[in-house]
């Protein structure tokens, strides 16, 4: 029975100054390229289908053309100079008219935590195409006190929700395991997100939901955008649960070594098929109907729905109003940092600069200032929540060598995970080899 130990290997060796063919993990191109037009390098991996997600997986990353521009910088010149938007607006108001219901009955689902984004779409959605949505949030993991407060503004603007908090215990597991087997403790928050809509349309024969933009637009495959609606891969699945993953962990594996039931993990299991025969549930993207402005959604929602920006920036980045419900976020950005190379400061800038808010010398001086930083703020206490106590885990705290994480801990685990074709140690300190601003 193979267990976590509380040192992993390292040789520091591998990451010396100087070395320029260091094999890449997770498949990423071993030749580092930045984007001519926004900051985004082509280690950004794809969204993928996080129930089959496995330490061993390999990552798919964002395509950059012949001029070394990337998809999602092809997506904003289609957004700004080749979709019509008025045709769109008049597809959506088609789409809405063949669903809408006058029964008293919601005709649609909009997940979200009442977020700027998920704010603007249900109550654009509500105020000005007449449709009756039915909001629908998967929990934080942890909430920020700012994000707690929207999310109780957005209730009380007018909307229906529906609140999913998922088995805590369950929860915590699993981000732990998929901090430790793919450094990715935001996955169960990804896994519910995707899950919870589609599964209460169905309950609630809801025939639509929507979310809000395409993951195009920020580095998914460009072909992914010429379609309104989602991928059903993201949600749903003909496999056994047997055959899934989840924290980077076989399911029968949880069962078995980890004290956890079917029954406990069943909200994060994909629906089957054979679930849609009877009923038809379309997930759309709003933002293939309306052209998608994240600054522009947040000054809605803080007309219409009483959002607010965090009282300071988030940690790695210069924003206050981005993904700011869940203390979560801070360490989710620093891992895409130390796996790929690129942070919070990086997503961002690129969304900013795509949507015509800042130029790219001043993207690239924001991801100088502020990329790669180190979540302090929160860190205590995310650090606790990622802990398995015997008390509170007495299965599956034997599991680990080390089961309460401490700061040493984390360390060591984090450098474990920088792949050496990005990262150089030299007398006791990390730096990236390549950078956009280098």
């Amino acid at each position: 029975m193979n267990i976590f130990p509380q040192k992993r290997p390292f040789n520091p060796a591998t990451y010396a100054p100087g070395i320029n063919d260091a094999e890449p993990f997770y498949g990423l191109p071993a030749t580092i390229e930045f984007c001519s037009r926004c900051t985004i390098s082509n280690q950004r991996p794809n969204s993928t289908v996080e129930f089959q997600n496995s330490a061993k997986a390999k990552k798919q990353t964002i395509n950059f053309d012949d001029a070394g521009i990337c998809d999602a910088c092809r997506v904003t010149e289609q957004k700004h100079h080749q979709i019509n938007w008025e045709d769109r607006r008049e597809e959506l108001i088609i789409l809405c008219d063949k669903y809408r219901r006058t029964d008293g009955r919601y005709d649609c689902i909009v997940p979200g935590s009442g977020g700027k984004d998920s704010a603007f779409a249900s109550h654009v959605l509500k105020a000005e195409f007449g449709m009756h949505p039915l909001t629908v949030t998967w929990a934080p993991h942890i909430y920020t006190d700012w994000g707690w407060k929207n999310f109780q503004a957005w209730i009380h603007s007018g909307l229906d929700n529906y609140l999913i908090t998922p088995n805590g215990r369950a929860t915590r597991l699993l981000a732990r395991l998929a901090l430790e087997t793919m450094f990715h403790p935001f996955q169960p928050f990804i896994i519910g997100q995707r899950n919870v809509s589609p599964r209460l349309a169905l309950q609630y024969d809801v025939p639509l939901v929507f979310y809000g933009e395409n993951q195009a637009e920020y580095g998914n495959p460009i072909a992914t955008n010429a379609s309104a609606l989602q991928d059903q891969a993201f949600f749903m699945s003909q496999k056994k649960p047997e055959e899934m993953m989840l924290g980077g962990t076989e399911v029968g594996r949880l069962i078995r070594d980890f004290g956890l039931e079917l029954a406990d993990l069943a909200l994060y299991l994909p629906i089957k098929p054979e679930a849609f025969e009877n009923k038809s549930v379309d997930v759309h993207y709003l933002g293939y109907y309306l052209k998608w402005h994240p600054q522009g959604a947040y000054y809605y929602a803080a007309e219409h729905c009483g959002f607010e920006a965090a009282p300071e920036r988030s940690a790695g980045t210069f924003s206050k109003y981005s993904s700011i419900d869940d203390k979560m976020d801070d360490l989710h950005y620093y891992t895409t940092f130390i796996k790929f190379g690129i942070g919070r400061a990086t997503y961002e800038s690129c969304q900013d600069l795509r949507a015509g808010d800042i130029d790219r010398e001043e993207a690239i001086a924001l991801v100088k200032r502020f990329d790669g930083e180190f979540p302090d703020r929160f860190i205590d206490e995310l650090l606790n929540y990622l802990s398995i106590p015997e008390d509170h885990f007495p299965i599956a705290s034997r599991q680990f060598e080390q089961p309460v994480i401490d700061p040493e801990y984390f360390n060591d685990l984090t450098n474990t995970f920088r792949s050496p074709h990005l990262w150089a140690y030299n007398k006791d300190q990390w730096s990236l080899k390549n950078e956009v601003f280098k």
